[in-house]
């Protein structure tokens, strides 16, 4: 399997990235900081605008099948490099076939939505369970009872345009209790509504950057298997968007990214203090809340858990992989349903 979980974030400003042999070495200001060799990484993320790869560690990259990807200071994406496309060609003509036939696109799309409504049911559950005496405990009950209705109602759908209705229904009523999730530092991460470019508080600045590095996980996951990530069954083709890796996305969204986002505020791991607030309202995270998320989200990659459909205990981190496989299994007729993950 493709190597795993080794991701090299740099987030110092001004760093040197070069080659040395077969390694990856990380200078700051003339001092050698990290040296990595290249065959135990997937990916290198350079985060701002003043991080600096040499030609001919960019040369080695992308010749041992390292993409390198560089996001802006508030984790949005810029740009991606890589080397050659690899993969079987005939499983990537099936994708477009896919794609391109509503009927056979529908199903595969009306999976991924299923598994986001289940796990956004799950995680409100639970939030009960582990805080029995909660605030919003009422509008999170019907929150639940609402779901699992519209899961329903979902399924049913006829067309793709009426399954992204639901979906987006599904998201508005999940979001209308997300604030009752957060126990601590209520005056400080107040979530009213789900806000995106940019971010008008600091929930929506901590989710829009874990969203960031899951998409990446998802892209890479997917690239992995020989499948093109800017093709998707649920999600529009759009120039520049990588509609598979977004569909993908929507199975992990709110296990992994939203537990995250939820633990790093009740537990205190960022606080206020964090947060930059620009004068047109925006919000933006420290240097330090930026490497604390990034270990943070490191460590947690690394939880093993119990996979629904293998049934086996594995790395959290493998669980995009995974999903990527089965995805190209069913893309090529080898599986007859895409089993999408569902957070138990």
């Amino acid at each position: 399997m493709k190597k795993l979980l080794n991701t090299l974030y740099i987030t110092s400003p001004e760093a040197w990235v070069h080659r040395d042999g077969e390694t990856v070495e990380i200078q700051l200001q003339g001092n050698k900081v990290g040296k990595l060799p290249v065959h135990g990484l997937e990916s290198i993320v350079c985060m701002g605008y003043n991080v600096l790869m040499s030609p001919a560690v960019m040369e080695l990259c992308a010749s041992q099948g390292v993409s390198m990807v560089y996001l802006n200071q508030n984790g949005r994406f810029q740009a991606r490099v890589e080397g050659p496309l690899s993969g079987n060609v005939l499983l990537r003509k099936e994708q477009y076939r896919i794609s391109d036939d509503e009927s056979r696109a529908l199903p595969v799309a009306k999976a991924c939505v299923a598994a986001k409504i289940q796990n956004s049911r799950s995680n409100l559950m639970r939030h009960l369970r582990n805080h029995q005496n909660t605030d919003g405990k009422e509008d999170i009950g019907k929150a639940i009872n609402r779901l699992a209705i519209l899961l329903k109602e979902a399924q049913d759908s006829a067309t793709l345009d009426e399954l992204r209705g639901y979906e987006g229904i599904c998201a508005d009523e999940y979001f209308s209790v997300f604030d009752h999730m957060i126990v601590a530092q209520k005056n400080d991460f107040r979530f009213l509504k789900r806000s995106r470019r940019p971010p008008l508080d600091r929930v929506n600045a901590l989710l829009s950057f874990i969203y960031v590095l899951l998409a990446h996980s998802c892209r890479s996951a997917l690239e992995s298997v020989g499948l093109d990530p800017a093709v998707g069954f649920l999600h529009r083709d759009r120039p520049g968007r990588p509609s598979l890796a977004l569909d993908l996305l929507e199975e992990f969204r709110h296990p992994i990214a939203d537990r995250l986002v939820l633990s790093l505020i009740n537990l205190q791991t960022v606080q206020a203090k964090d947060f930059i607030i620009g004068p047109t309202g925006a919000v933006e995270m420290s240097d330090d809340a930026r490497k604390t998320i990034l270990q943070t989200w490191q460590k947690r990659k690394l939880d093993e858990v119990i996979h629904p459909y293998l049934e086996e205990t594995i790395s959290l981190g493998l669980f995009f992989h995974v999903q990527a496989q089965l995805l190209a299994r069913t893309i090529r007729g080898d599986m007859k349903y895409y089993p999408a993950y569902m957070n138990r």
